[in-house]
Formats: C-alpha cells, sequence, structure tokens
C-alpha cells in the first residue's frame, strides 16, 4: 500500500485521533474509561501505520504527520508520568536519535558543505600563504602563530573559558539554524565560510609542520562540537527543502512542521555543545600529552556512534511495542 492509498484509507481514523486528542488536552471532566479504551485503539492502529511507512516511505511527508500524531497521542496516555527528568531522558535517548536517523541525508548535505568549504580553504591557502588574508580579516591572520600553539598557558580559568566557548558555540548553530528561514542559502554559506576557516588553518599548520599539534588541540572538542553543528545545518537546510518540495500537503504545514522538527533537533543538540566546550575549555588548552588529546578524540567518536547506536535500538523497540516507554 502506497502512501497516497494509505491516506485514503486511514485518513477518517488518524483525524479521529487528532479531535479525540484535542478534546483531551482541552476536557474539563474526568477522563471516561470509553475515552482511554478509544484512543488506545486508534494510537496503537496510528503506531502500527507508522512503522510500516518508516519502514517503506522513511521521508514521505505521511511519516512525519504520523510521527507527531503518535507521539501527541503517547503524550496524553502516559502524560502523568511522562514528566521532568523521564521525558527529557526520552527525549534524548530514543526521540532525538531517531529524528537524527530520519533527517540524515540533510544532516550529510550539511557535512559535506562544511568538507568542500575545508578543501577548498586549505587548497587556497596551501598554493599561496598570501590567501589567508582573503578568508580571514586581518587582526585574525596575523595573530595565527603555529609556533606558539604548544606554549604554555598559564592559568586560562578553564571554567569561565568553558561557559564563553559554549555560549559562541550555541550561537553559531542557532544562527546556521535560523539560515534556514532563508530557504536554506544562508545556512549553506555559513557551512561552507566555516569550514573554508578551518581548511585554510589547517594549511598554515602544515606549512609549519605542526599539522599534528594543530589537530591534537582540535579533534577533540571538535568531533562533537562539529556533529552538533552538522546536526543543527540539517535543520536548516530541511526547513528550506520543504519551502520548496511540500509534498502532499500545503506549503505553510510542512513548512511550519518542518521548522517543529527542526527546532527539536536544535534542542537535542545543547548537550553536545556542553560537552564539547568542557572539552575545549579544560582538555583542549591542557599540557596533557598530544597522544592522549589524540586518544580523547577517539573517544568523544566512540561515544557518538554508541549513543545513536542505542538512540535508533531503543527507537524500535519502542515502535514495536508502543506500551514499552
Amino acid at each position: 500500500m502506497d502512501p497516497a492509498q494509505r491516506i485514503q484509507r486511514y485518513k477518517e481514523d488518524w483525524s479521529e485521533l487528532e479531535r479525540l486528542l484535542d478534546a483531551l488536552n482541552h476536557i474539563r471532566r474526568p477522563i471516561s474509561a470509553g475515552d482511554i479504551d478509544r484512543l488506545t485503539a486508534l494510537y496503537k492502529s496510528a503506531a502500527a501505520h507508522l512503522s510500516a511507512m518508516r519502514t517503506q516511505w522513511p521521508n514521505d511527508p505521511t511519516a512525519t504527520y504520523l510521527n507527531h500524531l503518535v507521539a501527541r497521542a503517547h503524550h496524553v496516555l502516559y502524560k502523568q508520568s511522562d514528566k521532568g527528568a523521564s521525558r527529557i531522558g526520552r527525549f534524548l535517548g530514543t526521540y532525538f536519535p531517531s529524528l537524527i536517523s530520519r533527517r540524515q541525508p540533510f544532516i550529510l548535505i550539511a557535512g559535506a558543505l562544511f568538507l568542500l568549504g575545508m578543501i577548498a580553504g586549505f587548497a587556497a591557502v596551501g598554493s599561496d600563504p598570501l590567501n589567508l588574508y582573503l578568508v580571514l580579516p586581518a587582526n585574525i591572520a596575523n595573530a595565527i602563530d603555529p609556533a606558539a600553539t604548544n606554549a604554555p598557558r598559564g592559568d586560562l580559568h578553564s571554567p569561565l573559558v568553558s561557559t564563553e566557548i559554549f555560549i559562541n558555540n550555541i550561537r553559531v548553530a542557532m544562527l546556521i539554524f535560523v539560515s534556514g528561514v532563508t530557504l536554506g542559502i544562508g545556512t549553506v554559506y555559513l557551512l561552507a565560510y566555516n569550514g573554508l576557516i578551518v581548511g585554510a588553518l589547517a594549511a598554515v599548520f602544515m606549512q609549519a609542520g605542526e599539522s599534528y599539534v594543530f589537530w591534537a588541540y582540535i579533534l577533540p572538542h571538535g568531533i562533537i562540537e562539529l556533529t552538533a553543528i552538522f546536526i543543527a545545518g540539517g535543520a536548516g537546510l530541511y526547513m528550506g527543502y520543504r519551502f520548496f518540495v511540500p509534498g502532499a500537503y500545503p506549503r505553510k504545514r510542512q513548512f511550519l512542521q518542518a521548522a517543529k522538527e527542526s527546532v527539536q533537533l536544535l534542542l537535542g543538540t545543547i548537550p553536545l555543545f556542553v560537552i564539547a566546550g568542557v572539552i575545549e575549555g579544560y582538555v583542549t588548552p591542557s599540557q596533557l600529552p598530544l597522544g592522549v588529546k589524540y586518544a580523547a578524540a577517539g573517544g568523544t567518536l566512540l561515544l557518538l556512534v554508541l549513543y545513536y547506536v542505542y538512540g535508533q535500538f531503543r527507537a524500535r523497540s519502542a515502535l514495536s511495542n508502543p506500551g514499552i516507554r
């Protein structure tokens, strides 16, 4: 059964579930057993439809619609226990990884745009060191000194530095995300330009024979930080995409739905930026051996992979048995 046939066959059931949810959310009397029974039956049916859509047409707008409908029904059924830390844990442990999976193509495109900018910056400065002044402002370019990278730093007040880095990273991610309202054009530019800067700096340190040192100071926090930025970039690109390709639903509805999902993606990156900020404030400027810093970078990559795989496992388990939370 293709999406159009599924919509035609089950639209009334989904609409009934929507109406029942709206009524229960604004109800001013105790919820009856009949309400709960009907809601449960419609919820299980919609969850089965969502499972089928995710398997056969995961990127179809109907899958997105059903995902939110099932999530709303789940919240109403379990809202008494779905509070505080439990809700946050469910979001980060299940929903956020599954949302990353559904928007993976856009996140990968964001990473590719950054990589293209990085290659361009590396090639430009590698061919002519003076091109660094075309990429960076002169005052910043003049301050770059590869020889001083591994020099003692004294008291850096790591807690303050970590907080400032976290705030700055969130600001960058929000700017990349919000640029999605420019139909993705601003997001594309910011991703490519930030890659251009990293590539240009990598070329400077390579020419000075300090590439090993450079990446030892970039990768420990950079793996998590760039992952979060790519997710934010993918969220912005998805908004722009939904404006141009609304699918079977009205353009405005699809764009607003995409914006809602994209905000959820952005919120999910906040813990990643917190971790990256702590690493950048404490580990990056420390005098730890460079090998230890590379090991820390490998550890962050492994933890990210394990988190994603575990989140996908939990999401599939919850989908196969909606009663298990």
